[in-house]
């Protein structure tokens, strides 16, 4: 678990990442004000390999994305991602669990915690770190033939990049339980209902949808709307006094800012 990435330009936009179509790449483009970052491992079904997560986590210090308004991450047409890449999972011991967390493993929080908003697309497999990996985006659009399951239990493990955690603060501790432990593989409408994705589009259209809801974050004043982000995050894990705090605080840092400013000037806030 020790990737590498290299930066390398490419005609539809920057690759992050080399080395041939087993090991993949991250491609970055930036379309307007709405940053795409696309998984490139189609022979391994978008398999989180360390090196595809170390691609990943450059992609999002690229200047496409940092000086986007919000940024869509897609696996392509066919999959998302059908998980971690299990060839690495062989001969690894406490102190190489931890060391790959404050490396390549990082990059679901990285996404978590950018300040613009994310959306994933979702076509095909979304499967353990791939579900995991969508979670840490604000918005999922998945279309008809995306699949859903978090397999890793079964395997002798447990979904471990902060995919239990946000289920239990999106769909609370009984439904994570339920998906965790004792669901098999979700197709997109059951997902759906769950309140897993935010919503469903025809097959094919997956991408195309989440850019256009990306376009429309992306026209929101990047101030106020990375203050609401934070917002509800603290909501999620604050006490009822303290979360009305932070929405009067952040209200009044807004007030006390000039309107052109709120609104900015074509990069996030």
């Amino acid at each position: 678990m020790s990737p590498s990435g290299e930066a390398a330009d490419a005609a539809a936009g920057d690759e992050v990442g080399g080395g041939g179509p087993d090991k993949g790449r991250v491609e970055v483009e930036a379309r307007g004000k709405v940053a795409l970052v696309t998984l490139q491992r189609h022979r391994k079904l978008n398999a989180l390999s360390g090196a595809m997560e170390e691609a990943l986590a450059g992609a999002l210090e690229s200047p496409e994305v940092t000086g986007s308004r919000s940024f869509v991450i897609t696996g392509g047409p066919q999959v998302f991602s059908a998980g971690a890449d299990v060839s690495e999972m062989s001969d690894v011991d406490p102190e190489s669990i931890f060391a790959y967390y404050r490396a390549s493993g990082g990059v679901y929080e990285a996404v978590a915690s950018m300040p613009q908003p994310s959306v994933s697309a979702i076509s095909g497999y979304c499967l353990g770190g791939g579900l995991e990996l969508a979670l840490a985006t604000d918005f999922r659009v998945a279309d008809e033939t995306a699949v859903f399951g978090l397999p890793e239990v079964s395997i002798g493990i447990l979904p471990s990049s902060g995919g239990i955690h946000r289920l239990v603060r999106m769909l609370g501790t009984a439904r994570a339980r339920e998906l965790v432990l004792a669901r098999g593989r979700l197709p997109a409408r059951e997902a759906l209902a769950l309140g897993l994705v935010t919503e469903v589009v025809p097959a094919g259209e997956a991408l195309a949808r989440a850019l256009e809801l990306a376009g429309e974050l992306a026209e929101l004043p990047p101030l106020a709307t990375a203050l609401a982000r934070r917002a509800i995050e603290a909501a999620g894990e604050s006490s009822r006094d303290v979360a009305l705090l932070v929405e009067q605080l952040a209200y009044a840092a807004l007030s006390y800012t000039p309107v052109i400013d709120r609104r900015g000037s074509g990069r996030n806030g």
